[in-house]
């Protein structure tokens, strides 16, 4: 009998990568036809067969549930964990963290590997290289073999579970009509690229925003971050950035940033050229984390309420683990933001 095989494992034997695996499993027309004929006929060969999840189904119930993060340090996942741990607590449940670290390996990776008897479902945020592939096969294989999942924060709409999220459009709107409201003319944007779900949502915000008080977009004055450039090894890239985004903008007297990083790194090169934070420029973050309110001035932030996210992505989860009858009812809970007023903004 031969050994079971993953994803992982087909592509290391043919030196592809795990994302041309599945692609070529599915008859993708982005796979040549000799990677497609190859990587099925040694799929065919070893009985591969998807995600190893039919192990962890309802009936063998570990009471554990999987928590897949794409950050490990970033405050809001943390606080997002503190609530999935103090419910599962509740319920007799323990928790298991895996971390993508934003890529689609990985996560496959982690999800075959709890998937494989360790616990009853998932409650996961996705890897912006996930997002960026638009790759969801691990995701809905894991449901159709019935172990259920709970997305929060960056969330697939075309896959059918249970999701927990903040209105993102309408935290930015509340943020950069605050801004406008204050006096601001020239509003500068800090975002990520459109295939993160939430950046695009907050930049839908910033420009309705915009749009309401009758103050045309500049395209100048939207800043989209490539990821690589928040790393530590690349923060002197990032920094320089922003100085060149500042000089492109002289004008500019406010900045809506889609996270507390961009946030106080735009406030630290403010500082560097000798603008007054909020006298000349006022600053709103997204996320209300430790750094915006240790931060000199404190910073301005849209709060996600991280806390009762988690702590409603487990009570859905449990609900579904423990109760079959709703397994084909998925809902979307929308947890409201608050606007945290401090001194970056007047």
């Amino acid at each position: 009998m031969k050994k079971k095989i993953t994803l992982k494992q087909i592509a290391r034997e043919l030196d592809v990568s795990i994302s041309t695996v599945s692609k070529a499993l599915k008859n993708s027309k982005e796979i040549s036809k000799d990677t497609i004929e190859k990587v099925q006929a040694f799929a065919k060969f070893y009985n591969y067969r998807p995600n190893n999840i039919a192990l962890s189904l309802k009936n063998r119930q570990t009471k554990t549930i999987g928590v897949i993060i794409p950050d490990i340090v970033h405050y809001f996942f943390s606080k997002v964990i503190r609530g999935i741990e103090t419910v599962a607590a509740e319920k007799s449940y323990n928790v298991i963290v895996g971390l993508s670290n934003e890529s689609f390996d990985k996560e496959v990776i982690n999800m075959e590997m709890l998937a494989n008897g360790s616990i009853d479902g998932f409650i996961m945020s996705i890897a912006k290289e996930t997002l960026m592939q638009q790759d969801y096969h691990h995701l809905n294989e894991t449901i159709n073999q019935g172990m259920p999942i709970v997305m929060f924060d960056r969330v697939i709409k075309d896959v059918k579970c249970d999701k927990v999220i903040v209105n993102d459009r309408e935290g930015a709107k509340k943020a950069v009509e605050k801004l406008i409201n204050n006096g601001c003319k020239e509003i500068g944007l800090i975002t990520t690229k459109d295939y993160v779900s939430v950046g695009k949502l907050r930049t839908n915000g910033y420009l309705e925003a915009l749009n309401d008080n009758k103050i045309d977009p500049k395209a100048s004055l939207i800043l989209k971050v490539e990821d690589r450039l928040i790393s530590e090894e690349h923060l002197d890239e990032f920094e320089n950035e922003i100085f060149q985004f500042f000089n492109l903008n002289p004008k500019i007297d406010g900045i809506f940033a889609v996270n507390e990083i961009y946030a106080i790194t735009a406030m630290k090169v403010a500082r560097k050229l000798n603008y007054h934070v909020p006298d000349d420029i006022q600053v709103i973050g997204f996320t209300d984390g430790v750094i915006s309110r240790h931060a000199m001035p404190g910073l301005t932030t849209v709060s996600q309420h991280a806390f009762q996210m988690g702590a409603k992505a487990a009570e859905l989860l449990i609900e579904k683990i423990e109760n079959e009858d709703f397994s084909e009812v998925h809902q979307t809970v929308i947890i409201e933001t608050e606007l945290i007023e401090r001194e970056s903004t007047l």
